[in-house]
């Protein structure tokens, strides 16, 4: 295992209906190629050593000594396979049949799983042949294993990575008001595993993968699904071997129906783990005697990382998706910026309006919230501050924005008050250093301030949650606001929330002017211009933001230290970071992140929008002399390893 990611596999064999023996040649010829294809957690249907579909031969003797055998030869052949494996088969305890998941590992019978809830309705008439589970659990004398651990309180840990603690229920256990999955999670399950057999019906199968799919939202675990496929009986029903691998709400493989494929899902327990430590809802149970535990280990193996890794976690690949997550935000945004007016009996908005992609953001959003007040637009007053770094065309689309969305234009050119301001201070003009920069960021600031007392209004705040992050504000400058409808928004983000607008505006001008702004190189614009061009770059100076987003989301939403990020975003942008530029910025990011917490310890208010946001009042009460060391030896100890 590789910074707690566990590879799983769901397989279907094609079996013959009652032979024992052809049936355990194909699980060992799956089990040996899944093995040697990284999985390390195998889960097989529901009853697959024998059938499903046996019916009354459930009742033969022979059919029950053949599965007893087929197993054991099963067993004996993982001798020298870590991991866990899953089969299911029916088994005699004690005068009774049930139906089970056998659990082994590198030829060791770990324990029996017996299903709880026996169905006997429509289609399944299971208890004509199976007893529920009884209650506890049980150690059965078995001459093929010695003593095996039998019941439904039991838990199979990895050794060498105790988070990682794997269950089983079985078909119709999942379907239930109460399924044993829960108490499994509760008592320390990160990853819950299925055997079925469900057959298929017109729209079931939607019906199947939301319900997996939410099992493992709910529960916070990992959730893998193996259900039968060609091979069953079909006298009356069909399956389709349809297997899911879901993670706390997410799928993250299925496959295609009718075809008996094998898929693999790798499972990121550290992400569950820190999931269940940051939800203080999530219930848990310590009852050591309750649970039965057994070991099992996996082997330490460096693998390259086949699970998909989103390079723009905040920003949803389909575009439908991502279109109704843009409206969203928008109305997230405006419906906050609304009700602060309304509670402050405002009815005046000043906004400072660069051409950039912040302000532009910012501005929609006014402009929609004094829509939703009844206000006319030209009660919002945008402000443009020309200075020495501004160019032609920042302040004409500046301009344009604003006329075309109705708002009130205000132009305050500001470079004769700054000037003023150095020669006051005694700083040298030609000297641009960070008091040359925050001079003009400050003056802004004032300016806006004081139009917005002269007016009764209320200034917006325009900075993104990304700069946030970085601490790239000026304090007391450009930081501050009166209500900051961006503070949640992360600027790969913003990109995307202007483009939503530009498409869905329905003004072919306006659309123009956002298009321009969106091919506009991110700046400040507090340096002189060379040859009338935008000179600071912002993402020259601190890095791409779309690696900042990217080390932001999972630090923030999963606490994952810098050497599993690394991890991560080499995987996320191969092919279009070197790792060392990765490293740089990654570096960059923690250090400025710590150094910068006393700008966001007094940040205004602002909507949250998303799950991660840096509000000191909600989700980052965090001290602002916090060391980084930890995080900056971890990242020392990268770099020298990236030079070795």
């Amino acid at each position: 295992m590789q910074y707690g990611f566990v590879k799983a596999a769901a397989l279907a064999p094609k079996i013959k209906v009652a032979d024992t023996e052809y049936n355990a040649g194909e699980i060992i010829r799956l089990m040996k190629e899944a093995h040697g294809n990284g999985a390390r957690i195998l889960v097989f249907p529901e009853l697959c050593v024998t059938g499903y579909t046996c019916g009354d031969l459930f009742h033969q003797e022979l059919l029950l000594t053949g599965a007893r055998q087929a197993l054991q030869e099963i067993v004996e052949a993982s001798n020298g396979m870590d991991g866990l494996f899953f089969v299911g088969m029916p088994l005699e305890v004690e005068g009774k049949l049930y139906n089970t998941a056998a659990v082994f590992s590198d030829g060791r019978m770990l324990g029996f799983v017996p299903k709880t809830h026996v169905p006997n309705y429509s289609e399944f008439y299971e208890r004509r042949h199976f007893t529920e589970a009884p209650r506890g659990n049980r150690i059965l004398e078995l001459p093929e294993w010695g003593a095996v651990p039998f019941g439904t309180d039991q838990l199979f840990a990895c050794t060498g990575f105790p988070a990682l603690k794997v269950a089983a229920e079985i078909c119709e256990d999942v379907w239930t008001p109460g399924p044993p999955s829960i108490r499994h999670a509760m008592h320390g399950a990160t990853v819950v595993v299925n055997l079925s057999a469900s057959d298929e019906i017109t729209g079931k199968d939607a019906y199947r993968r939301d319900l997996i799919r939410m099992q493992s939202g709910h529960l916070v675990c990992g959730y893998i699904y193996a259900s039968a496929g060609e091979g069953e009986s079909s006298t009356d029903l069909v399956f389709g071997g349809h297997h899911l691998i879901c993670e706390n709400g997410s799928l993250l493989k299925e496959s295609e129906r009718f075809r008996n494929e094998t898929i693999y899902g790798e499972i990121d327990v550290e992400r569950l783990i820190g999931e269940r430590r940051r939800v203080s809802t999530f219930d848990t149970v310590y009852d050591e005697n309750q649970y039965l535990v057994s070991p099992f280990a996996i082997y330490p193996e460096e693998r390259k990382l086949d699970r998909f890794v989103d390079k723009a976690p905040f920003v949803p690949g389909n575009r439908a998706e991502r279109e109704k997550r843009c409206e969203e935000i928008l109305s997230i945004q405006s419906m906050g910026l609304k009700k602060r007016m309304e509670h402050t009996n405002c009815r005046s908005a000043v906004i400072g309006i660069s051409g950039g992609l912040d302000s532009t953001l910012a501005l929609l959003v006014t402009v929609r919230a004094v829509d939703l007040l009844g206000l006319p637009r030209d009660c919002i007053t945008a402000v443009t501050m020309p200075c020495f770094g501004t160019t032609d065309r920042t302040y004409t689309n500046a301009c344009e924005l604003t006329k075309r969305l109705g708002a009130n234009l205000m132009e305050v050119d500001i470079r004769e008050a700054v000037t003023t301001h150095f020669r006051d201070i005694g700083q040298d003009m030609e000297k641009h250093d960070v008091t040359y920069e925050n001079s003009q960021a400050r003056e802004r600031t004032q300016v806006l301030m004081d139009t917005a007392n002269r007016l009764g209004g209320m200034v917006i705040g325009t900075g993104d949650m990304s700069e946030l992050a970085l601490g790239w504000a000026t304090y007391n400058g450009d930081h501050m606001s009166m209500y900051g409808v961006n503070a949640s928004v992360p600027k790969t983000l913003v990109r995307h929330l202007v483009r939503y607008y530009a498409d869905t505006c329905k003004d072919s001008k306006l659309s123009e002017i956002l298009l321009d702004i969106l091919d506009t190189p991110v700046s400040p614009e507090l340096l002189p211009p060379k040859d009338g061009k935008i000179s600071q770059k912002t993402e020259d100076l601190v890095g791409p933001y779309e690696l900042h987003d990217f080390f932001l989301y999972y630090m923030l939403r999963f606490g994952f230290a810098p050497d599993k990020i690394y991890y991560l975003a080499r995987a996320a942008f191969q092919g279009e970071y070197e790792d060392q530029v990765i490293l740089k910025w990654l570096n960059t990011f923690y250090r400025r992140f710590f150094a910068q917490q006393f700008k966001r310890s007094c940040l205004p208010d602002g909507p949250k929008v998303g799950t991660v946001a840096v509000s000191p009042r909600g989700d980052l009460r965090m001290p602002s002399d916090a060391s980084a060391r930890l995080w900056l030896d971890c990242m020392n100890k990268l770099m020298e390893k990236d030079t070795d």
